[in-house]
């Protein structure tokens, strides 16, 4: 039986490219052979089904001819799979019937060569505090680096790059497929030089000719102030290493900011409390409140009911996009004191009588 494309990605037939981009991405994030719970069998079924769905000519052909005799259906791909090459948003396996069923001339694996490395995800935690006025962070990631022996061409030091003999420098080889269906010509990227058409006559030992080895790396990094909880920072080239040479993936650092014990943030406002007594909210006062950028004066009318709120401008965060600065608002509660002495009760008595009058 054929694969069923759509089930393995959790999407409806009808479903359109960026359902299928969508669930692919989370799909794949979730099943990669890096994480920890990662599977790479699972990992690699799900990026063959999204080499056909992606593609909306395979996808055509894949709804119409999925199910053929034999169960002859979507891309089956030829030779091995590197899962540390892995690019989002790439095609994935390849069609072996483009040529039967695409109406043109010899089947082409695509101009694929080494790819650039893929991107990586990651978190950080910060303070409250961190955020109001930005922080720089340092972080250690486990990942695909550049090999420091053969600084990513994959020959060994002082071996003289040749041209490839397998592919003569075209970086593509042809050979004949018999299938059921009939013999016809496959294109694909060459084996021997990963489609560069050149090659070191000797690899580099310490990577395997990979050009790329699997180490740690610290990278520093620049937090701005005000950044809101779960938002993402791209580090351009600080993800995984490409092969030969290639191009970095990029780096995401998602940040996740502790809550403050004493202040509560929504949008660039800052939010708090204030205790006053009764004879202050009865008679008013200017008292000192704690924001974000330190203690400020702050009034308090005569007559200040329990529960008002008070705005001190420009007080609160710093817009993270440079759009001005948020306000804090102070929240006021009267405190009632639960003991008294025999002066304040009597005061108080006094008070009462005096309002009833």
């Amino acid at each position: 039986m054929a694969k069923d494309y759509y089930e393995i990605l959790g999407v409806a037939k009808d479903a359109s490219q960026d359902d299928i981009k969508k669930a692919f991405r989370k799909l794949a994030h979730q099943h990669h052979p890096d994480k920890k719970h990662g599977d790479e069998a699972k990992f690699k079924e799900i990026n063959e089904a999204y080499g056909t769905l992606s593609d909306p000519e395979k996808r055509r052909r894949y709804d119409q001819f999925g199910t053929g005799p034999n169960g002859a259906g979507g891309a089956q791909g030829f030779g091995g799979f590197d899962f540390n090459d892995f690019q989002f948003g790439g095609n994935g396996f390849e069609d072996i019937f483009s040529d039967l069923f695409g109406g043109g001339g010899g089947f082409s694996a695509g101009a694929r060569g080494p790819k650039a490395g893929m991107d990586i995800e990651t978190d950080i935690e910060i303070s409250f505090d961190e955020m109001v006025s930005g922080v720089r962070k340092t972080i250690r990631i486990r990942k695909p680096i550049t090999c420091a022996a053969c600084q990513g061409t994959g020959g060994e030091p002082g071996s003289k790059e040749e041209t490839c003999p397998t592919c003569g420098g075209s970086g593509r080889v042809t050979k004949t497929v018999r299938s059921f269906l009939g013999t016809f010509s496959q294109t694909a990227v060459c084996p021997k030089c990963s489609g560069k058409g050149k090659w070191y006559a000797k690899e580099c030992t310490a990577c395997k000719g990979a050009g790329k080895t699997v180490g740690e790396e610290e990278i520093s990094f620049d937090i701005p102030q005000g950044i809101e909880n779960g938002q993402t920072i791209s580090l351009a080239g600080k993800g995984a290493a490409g092969g030969h040479g290639m191009p970095s993936g990029d780096l995401f650092v998602t940040v996740h900011v502790k809550p403050h014990k004493s202040f509560e943030r929504r949008g660039d406002n800052i939010f708090s409390s204030v205790d006053i007594s009764f004879a202050q909210a009865a008679l008013g006062d200017t008292i000192s409140v704690e924001t974000v950028h330190g203690p400020v004066r702050m009034k308090i009318p005569a007559g200040t009911q329990p529960g008002e709120v008070f705005r001190i401008k420009g007080k609160g965060l710093r817009n993270f996009r440079g759009w001005g600065s948020g306000d804090h608002l102070v929240t006021v509660k009267v405190a009632v004191p639960k003991k008294l002495s025999s002066e304040e009760r009597s005061l108080i008595e006094r008070l009462g009588k005096a309002g009833k009058r």
